[in-house]
């Protein structure tokens, strides 16, 4: 069953590397805390898959570019912040697509980033 209101998912190569984040778009990170806190995209918001449904009135106000280690949560998440009213779209390839198209990534603790 195809949603015909569920916005297309975004490759790396449909992102500009000079301003990854399209223009009203904010990033939503959907991993667990450990992947979070070894490096993530700069500006994102994170809230686990698990604690989204509770967790709706800390979303942006901007349509979500919703992000994950390698897309398969993150379609997941999109596809219910979609039904739920929200615009979001997902990244195909998640973080490992992000890094290989050299994308930057950040860590909180100044440690170097890197995918769990």
């Amino acid at each position: 069953m195809e949603d015909v209101d569920q916005p297309p998912d975004l490759t790396v190569q449909d992102l500009d590397p000079a301003a990854p984040v399209p223009p009203g778009h904010a990033v939503l990170d959907v991993r667990e805390q450990d992947e979070w806190d070894a490096g993530h995209i700069a500006g994102a918001t994170h809230i686990p898959l698990g604690e989204l449904p509770s967790r709706l009135d800390e979303l942006p106000d901007e349509d979500l570019l919703v992000v994950c280690r390698s897309g398969g949560r993150s379609m997941r998440a999109s596809a219910w912040l979609n039904h739920t009213g929200f615009t979001a779209r997902n990244l195909t390839g998640g973080l490992r697509a992000w890094t290989a198209a050299g994308l930057p990534l950040t860590s909180d603790d100044g440690e170097e980033p890197h995918l769990l």
